[in-house]
């Protein structure tokens, strides 16, 4: 099992692991193939027994600043003082592997190694916990309220200082 770069080939297979993960939070290709354009360096897929099972896509944004679900970005912002992960899928098979703990790993040190002082995520579909677990806590504010509205209900907005 491991994390790779995550190339414009992977595209169709991202899809169809986020449509079995998140099938509520349906993205179309062409958020998944900004992401790994505009960021490749963040953009990771997990391999387990030589089949793709699992993806990350994250780059640097604005602390506080939720990009909407299914919208382009357009740009990284130059002045970004975050990194933010868009989304960390796994499919059954690879949970319980230590893969999400893995990829979480590299993006810490990704993250600090590039500057930032924070690193942050919505958190949706119950996962929380795991993100609590490795050291993020909630953000609140009523400014966000809308945007997490947007993605599900339940859905928090976490960050971890670096």
């Amino acid at each position: 099992m491991h994390w790779r770069a995550l190339t414009t080939l992977d595209l169709p297979v991202v899809e169809a692991i986020a449509a079995q993960v998140h099938p509520a939070l349906p993205e179309e290709t062409a958020i998944f193939a900004e992401r790994q354009r505009l960021y490749p360096d963040g953009a990771r897929l997990f391999e387990l027994d030589g089949k793709p099972a699992g993806y990350l896509l994250s780059h640097p944004w604005h602390l506080r600043a939720i990009p909407p679900l299914n919208g382009l970005l357009g740009a990284i912002p130059p002045d970004a003082d975050t990194f933010h992960v868009h989304d960390l899928a796994l499919l059954n098979p690879a949970r319980g592997t230590g893969a999400a703990a893995m990829i979480v790993g590299e993006i810490l040190r990704h993250a600090r190694a590039k500057g930032f002082a924070s690193i942050s995520l919505v958190a949706v579909t119950g996962s929380a916990p795991f993100w609590h677990k490795h050291g993020f806590r909630v953000v609140a504010g009523p400014q966000l309220a809308a945007k997490l509205a947007s993605y599900e209900t339940g859905a928090l907005y976490m960050s971890k200082t670096l």
